[in-house]
């Protein structure tokens, strides 16, 4: 039967990501696939992706792709009119920060995050109040208004140079205890941390890694240090996504466990279809809300545009920038 256009337009993607979206569901992504790249280029509109969006966004529409870090980081080059974050909320507002004249949209305003809704910019005024001259270090996974409140930010795969870099015997760091209590172990500096966690990676357990260890012979296990102490402790290694990625890229492991958001899995497991990923699933919810429909109506109808303060961006920006600048 001979390939229609729409087939036609869509084959080379279908090809990023044959490993992992059987043939038979690929017809119920072309169209949106299609009608969003279309969008793209009469918005000039980018797309910016996390890693744990799902393999049908992050491979065949997103623009840029990466952890935190990555996406804060090429946020501040891109040549386009319209960002769309395909992410969760802050993630959309720290591109905004970064770029003040551009529209950033993000497809469902309800992608938030636990950590994120953890804390509030006056819990960060008490923590100074209590602990005066401490410098505060934001992670990224927070809103705008309490990067305003803090010194630097920092992101999974940076924490440790930050901290390091203070040169200061004591950090208030927020609000994920869990990152806080491995950095202070990586690094010796006494860590004040804050009781936020995210809902993906706390629910692992050392037990989890154990069985999976049983069940597979040899598997390399790679943690998100947002995951608990004892769940690291009992990892090959600990790292952002963006060194998960780098782990798997250079070192090709025959078996690998990836204990973070699953949608990562997917995402590599496209790329190296050579690698066995064992699948320990913990989805995130506020991820999988962005969708490709989400996406093509955001693009379609310019909505849920993300729009700070001028009093709040200010700030923010500089706690944002003072991490880049490391």
């Amino acid at each position: 039967m001979p390939m229609n256009a729409l087939q036609a337009r869509t084959a080379p993607l279908y090809e990023r990501v044959r490993h992992v979206i059987p043939p038979i569901e690929w017809p119920s992504f072309a169209e949106e696939i299609d009608a969003i790249l279309e969008l793209k280029r009469q918005r000039r509109a980018v797309i910016l992706a996390h890693n744990y969006q799902t393999p049908e966004i992050f491979h065949c529409v997103a623009d840029i792709v990466g952890d935190s870090l990555a996406l804060a980081r090429e946020a501040m080059s891109v040549e386009a009119d319209v960002i769309l974050l395909a992410g969760v909320h802050f993630m959309a507002e720290t591109a905004k920060l970064l770029n003040p004249s551009k529209t950033v949209l993000i497809p469902d305003t309800e992608a938030g995050c636990s950590l994120a809704e953890s804390i509030t910019p006056a819990d960060i005024r008490g923590l100074r109040a209590a602990h005066p001259g401490v410098p505060v270090v934001t992670y990224v996974n927070t809103s705008a208004a309490v990067k305003a409140e803090s010194d630097i930010c920092c992101t999974s795969g940076n924490v440790r140079k930050i901290v390091e870099g203070l040169g200061v015997p004591r950090v208030i760091l927020l609000p994920d205890e869990y990152l806080a209590q491995n950095v202070a172990r990586e690094t010796g500096v006494e860590v004040i941390t804050w009781n936020g966690h995210c809902e993906v990676h706390e629910r692992f357990t050392p037990a989890d890694i154990r069985q999976l260890r049983e069940g597979h012979p040899g598997v390399i296990v790679l943690a998100h240090p947002e995951c608990p102490p004892d769940v690291v402790a009992e990892a090959d290694f600990a790292g952002s996504t963006a060194m998960m990625n780098d782990f798997v890229a250079q070192k090709r492991p025959a078996s690998v466990a990836l204990i973070t958001e699953c949608s990562m899995s997917d995402n590599l497991a496209a790329q190296y279809p050579e690698v066995g990923f064992v699948r320990p699933c913990n989805l995130c919810p506020h991820m999988k809300r962005i969708t490709l429909p989400g996406i093509r109506a955001a693009l379609q109808e310019m909505r849920h545009e993300v729009t700070i303060a001028p009093e709040i961006a200010d700030r923010a920006r500089r706690a944002v920038e003072r991490m880049l600048a490391i």
